[in-house]
This record gives C-alpha cells, sequence and structure tokens, in this order.
C-alpha cells in the first residue's frame, strides 16, 4: 500500500511537470494567435518563423497559408530567421507555397537575419524574395554529406586546386552523388519558376557559398531589398508576379497589417517535437508502465505512461529518426530487464547499457545541431533505466517469491477460540472472521483451538494442550 501511494504520488509530479511544460508552450505570448478581422478593407498578413525548420513551423506555414487565402488576404508575408532544417519539413512548405492562391513574400529580415541551407530553398520558392540589409542566404549544400568537394569556397585557380578538388569528388559515394545531384536539380528548378539565378543556386549547393543581400540583389538571387515591412510593402505595390499559373498585380496600399502568432497547436508541437522533449516523453512512458507493471491495476502511473509513451512516438515519428537506433534502446531496456529477472552477474545489464548509449546517440538519423539529443540527456537517462529497471523488477520479482500472506491458507496452524460449547460441529472466530469448525473432542466456550486443516468452508481444528 505503501508503495503504491509512493508511486502514485510520484507519477502526479511527472504528470504535472509535463502538463506545466506544455501548457507554457501554448500560454505564452498570448493564448491565442491573432484572429484576423473580416472585412472590406485588403489585409496583408505577416507570419514570423525564427529557428530551425522543422514539423512545427512547416505545419504552422501550411494552415496559415491556408487561413490567408481562405480570408482573400492580398499577400502573405513570411518574416524569415533560420539556421536550416529537416529537408522534410521544408519540402512540404515549398509544395505549399508554389501551389498557394496567393503570393506569398519571403523576407529576411530584421537585420543581422540569415536564410541558411533550407531557408534558401525556401527563399527561392516563393512568389517575391526579400531579404533587410545586414543579411545572409546560402551554404545550401545537404549537411548529410558533409560537404564533400569543399577544398575551397572560391572556384579553383590552379590546376592543383582543380586535381585536389575532382580527387576529393570522385571519394564520393553513389549515394553522395545522388543526394547531391537532386538537391542541385531541385534549387534549380525553383529559380526557374521565378526566374532567379539557377548558376549561383546551385554554386550555394555544390559549394556551401553565402552572400549578403547586396550581391544577391545583384547576381537577381532575390527580388527586393527592403529596411523594413513598410519599405516592403511600398516596393511590392503594383508588382506583378505569376501565381496558380496567372498573372497577380499586388496592390498594397491602404491595407491593414495583420501579424499571425502561433495558436497553440503551433507551440505544442515546437514542444514535443524537440528531439530531447521526445526522447524523455518516450522515457517516461517507459518508467510509468514498468512502475504500473510492479503496481498492477492500471492506475496513475499506467495512464501517465501510455498519455507519454504514445505522445513521445507521435513526436518521433515526425522526425527523422533511425529505426535501427530506437530498435537499439528497445533491446537495451529488455536486456536490463532480463537481468533484473534472471541474474547474470551483470553481463545482460552492461550489455542492455551498452544498447541503449548507441541506439539514444543513433536515434536521430540527421546530422543538424539542433535535432540531436544533448549527451548529459542520454547518460541520465541510462543510469535512471538501468536502476529503474533493476530495482522494479527486481523488487517485483521479490514480491512474486515471497511467501502467501493472504488467502484461507494462511490459516494452518493459527489459533481460534471457540464461540459456543459444541460437539463435532461448531463455530470459532480467528483473525476477526467467524467460520464453522469440526472437532473429534468436545470443545467448550472461549476454548482455544489450533487449525490442522481446511475442507471447503468449515475449519478442522484441535484443542490446545496446556504447557
Amino acid at each position: 500500500m505503501r508503495h503504491t501511494i509512493l508511486f502514485n504520488l510520484l507519477c502526479l509530479l511527472v504528470f504535472s511537470g509535463i502538463s506545466l511544460l506544455l501548457g507554457s508552450a501554448t500560454l505564452a505570448k498570448g493564448s491565442e494567435s491573432t484572429q484576423p478581422t473580416s472585412g472590406s478593407v485588403p489585409q496583408v498578413w505577416t507570419l514570423t518563423i525564427a529557428g530551425g525548420i522543422g514539423p512545427a513551423s512547416s505545419d504552422l506555414v501550411i494552415r496559415t497559408i491556408d487561413r490567408a487565402a481562405a480570408a482573400t488576404a492580398e499577400i502573405l508575408v513570411i518574416q524569415l530567421d533560420t539556421p536550416g532544417g529537416l529537408d522534410k519539413s521544408m519540402r512540404a512548405m515549398i509544395q505549399h507555397i508554389l501551389s498557394a492562391p496567393i503570393p506569398v513574400v519571403t523576407y529576411v529580415s530584421p537585420q543581422g537575419a540569415r536564410a541558411a541551407s533550407a531557408g534558401t530553398y525556401i527563399l527561392y520558392a516563393s512568389h517575391v524574395a526579400a531579404m533587410a540589409p545586414a543579411t545572409n542566404l546560402g551554404a545550401a549544400s545537404p549537411v548529410q554529406l558533409g560537404a564533400p568537394g569543399m577544398i575551397n569556397p572560391a572556384q579553383p585557380q590552379t590546376e592543383e586546386e582543380k586535381k585536389q578538388r575532382q580527387q576529393l569528388l570522385d571519394q564520393a559515394t553513389t549515394m553522395q552523388r545522388k543526394i547531391m545531384n537532386d538537391a542541385v536539380a531541385y534549387i534549380r528548378g525553383l529559380a526557374d519558376v521565378h526566374g532567379r539565378n539557377a548558376d549561383w543556386a546551385e554554386q550555394a549547393v555544390r559549394e556551401a557559398v553565402s552572400i549578403d543581400s547586396g550581391k544577391a540583389l545583384e547576381l537577381k538571387v532575390i527580388d527586393i531589398v527592403a529596411s523594413d515591412l513598410n519599405d516592403l510593402l511600398q516596393q511590392l505595390d503594383g508588382r506583378v508576379v505569376r501565381v496558380a499559373n496567372h498573372d497577380y498585380q499586388i496592390s498594397t496600399v491602404n491595407n491593414l497589417i495583420v501579424p499571425i502568432l502561433p495558436d497553440w497547436r503551433a507551440r505544442f508541437l515546437l514542444v514535443i517535437t524537440n528531439p530531447n522533449i521526445a526522447y524523455i516523453l518516450l522515457m517516461i512512458g517507459f518508467y510509468g508502465l514498468l512502475l504500473e507493471f510492479y503496481n498492477p491495476g492500471f492506475g496513475l502511473p499506467g495512464v501517465v505512461g501510455a498519455i507519454c509513451m504514445l505522445t513521445g512516438l507521435y513526436a518521433l515519428q515526425l522526425l527523422p529518426i533511425s529505426y535501427t537506433g530506437l530498435g537499439l534502446i528497445l533491446l537495451g531496456v529488455a536486456l536490463m530487464a532480463i537481468e533484473a529477472l534472471t541474474p547474470s552477474i551483470g553481463v545482460l545489464g552492461f550489455g542492455g547499457a551498452v544498447a541503449f548509449v548507441i541506439g539514444s546517440i543513433m536515434l536521430m538519423d540527421t546530422d543538424l545541431p539542433g535535432y540531436q539529443i544533448a549527451t548529459p540527456v542520454i547518460a541520465l537517462f541510462t543510469f535512471v533505466t538501468a536502476g529503474l529497471s533493476v530495482f522494479v523488477l527486481g523488487m517485483a520479482l521479490k514480491a512474486r517469491r515471497s511467501a502467501v500472506v493472504s488467502g484461507v491458507t494462511t490459516m494452518l496452524g493459527e489459533t481460534a477460540i471457540v464461540l459456543d460449547d459444541f460437539s463435532a460441529e461448531g463455530r470459532v472466530t480467528i483473525n476477526g472472521e467467524t467460520w464453522n469448525a469440526w472437532s473429534e473432542e468436545p470443545l467448550k466456550k472461549n476454548d482455544s483451538v489450533n487449525v490442522v486443516a481446511i475442507e471447503g468452508l468449515i475449519l478442522r481444528v484441535e484443542k490446545q494442550q496446556p504447557d
């Protein structure tokens, strides 16, 4: 009983912590996103995307485009500042931009911002590409390649440089070449859609070069350099762009600027798709189910564990994960559990810990810095998982192997008190319960007897002999 209370209190604290964590994502900066007002005044919607491009930002952009089109907004301006992100999320975002029924303007701002890696592709895909002064774009090489061929960011000048570059390119595997060529073809196709500089786009992919806003405008990589949003809208007014195979003239005079804030769904996805949070949710789910195994009855540990595990698995399926890594984590947990049930001098436990660590490191199938599980988090959960597995499952095994402490069989050998005088059959009381009893010798009220056998619902008793 005491263990049950302690486990429920522990799970209640964990559940409260998760609720506060997720709740902070929905309550920060207002509980609701800005709701555009309907009316006859033309609207310009603005959406700020800062940070890595992931499932949360992709989902937010896609839904905002749909909402802006439904509200017949004049344009949607995405104010972008990103170091890059996930290829899957970037492509989903670009597909929706290209098919949008209204112009999508990507504006790299404020000053000092960047549109690196995935941001460069998004900029090329937009109907209008704009940047603020002192911003930059480029470095669009696929991260998984490790930038093969990057001997020098500039074009090779000497024969020796050309020879070295060729040697490095020859060492690239077929898969690396396929990824590189796919990325080049993709960004060149985006450049051709809007008549932008495709040669520089290829250079940004193959050589990871970057340029500032002034140079980008000079090379016709972007369309506008604007100091702020008002300057951007003034330069956009009257511009004709190609939207959904039709010419679209942008009008920004006297438009109502409507800033769109991330709603609860976007903030929730942003929290749980953080690899560290998804990993922690998965582990808490495992702990909850493990505690429920020790304390059966589907109480609070099981409920919290099931919710956390399903939420963690949902988040992981949105992220680029290695199923080999996930399999190693499960193998490690299983080995540590087996070690607790069938001790093997630590061999299975050590092997499980090693598999758990390797699987945790391999779990995220990307080299992007923002999508890696922190080493301290892996170390902490390795020790906690190993300790909890050994302790909880060991306690469960001990409880199963312990002697029975409840049920009718526990009354054998116990002392009962005779309630009334009787011969052969009568009644006795034992452990506060009244039972029918049978005795070979006559018994008197308040005699002490020993239970020697149990036959159905009748106790066979014998009178205690005086010492």
